[in-house]
């Protein structure tokens, strides 16, 4: 099941409409947060045109795959325009235009000149905001995974988004793609997911503003919540 035409705004979700009052608390501006655990509630919509905490919440427990090769996604980070931390901070430029829409593409670019990242674009076109996929349990295609990343340990597949973008095969050449089409597939949860938040990885800037989503009790996160 390929997730549904992005056009027009109104029918950018992948399932029926559900309660976000959930996620929309976690979505609040930035600075004085801490840490801090999100229980169960009514599985999400996955809705591009919502801001990026809210994506990267309603992404946990979403399948993903790239040309059939993919699995469940376990943890994410958002960013936004108004984040020190994102890409899109200091404005458009020719590196993050992506990340300033439409809204529903892959956003990919090489981490310290080394490892692509995969991050899905989101809110309406021209603001700049995106989630970064940072983990995968892997479920399907784990042979073409184990020959990319030359490790056969599934659990070490898929753990950071450099690893993901390894694993699926994911370069420069996807982004700007849209992820309701070939090659990507995009399916939300099912069931409502049990979330955890923590503080983004690897930042300098805005380093305790809890934008980080994984799935409770994951063993495939790139870093336990704790």
């Amino acid at each position: 099941m390929r997730c549904r035409e992005l056009a027009p705004a109104s029918a950018w979700a992948l399932d029926a409409p559900c309660d976000y009052s959930c996620a929309r608390g976690m979505a609040t501006s930035l600075g004085g947060h801490r840490q801090q655990a999100v229980g169960m509630c009514s599985p999400p919509s996955i809705d591009f045109g919502d801001s990026s905490p809210e994506l990267a919440r309603a992404l946990i427990g979403a399948s993903f795959w790239v040309e059939g090769v993919g699995g469940r996604i376990v943890e994410t980070e958002a960013y936004d325009v108004l984040d020190p931390a994102s890409h899109s901070y200091g404005g458009r430029s020719v590196r993050n235009a992506t990340m300033f829409g439409p809204p529903g593409r892959a956003y990919v670019y090489r981490s310290y000149g080394l490892h692509w990242c995969l991050n899905f674009v989101c809110r309406e076109e021209g603001h700049g905001a995106g989630v970064l996929i940072r983990a995968l349990e892997p479920t399907d295609g784990l042979d073409a995974m184990q020959a990319r990343r030359g490790l056969l340990e599934p659990r070490l597949l898929c753990a950071g988004p450099g690893r993901v973008a390894q694993a699926l095969g994911i370069t420069g050449s996807h982004d700007g793609l849209p992820l309701d089409r070939a090659p990507f597939e995009l399916k939300g949860p099912s069931v409502a997911q049990d979330v955890v938040v923590g503080v983004r990885i690897g930042i300098s800037k805005a380093m305790d503003v809890p934008w980080r989503f994984g799935l409770k009790g994951s063993r495939f996160v790139s870093r336990r919540f704790g």
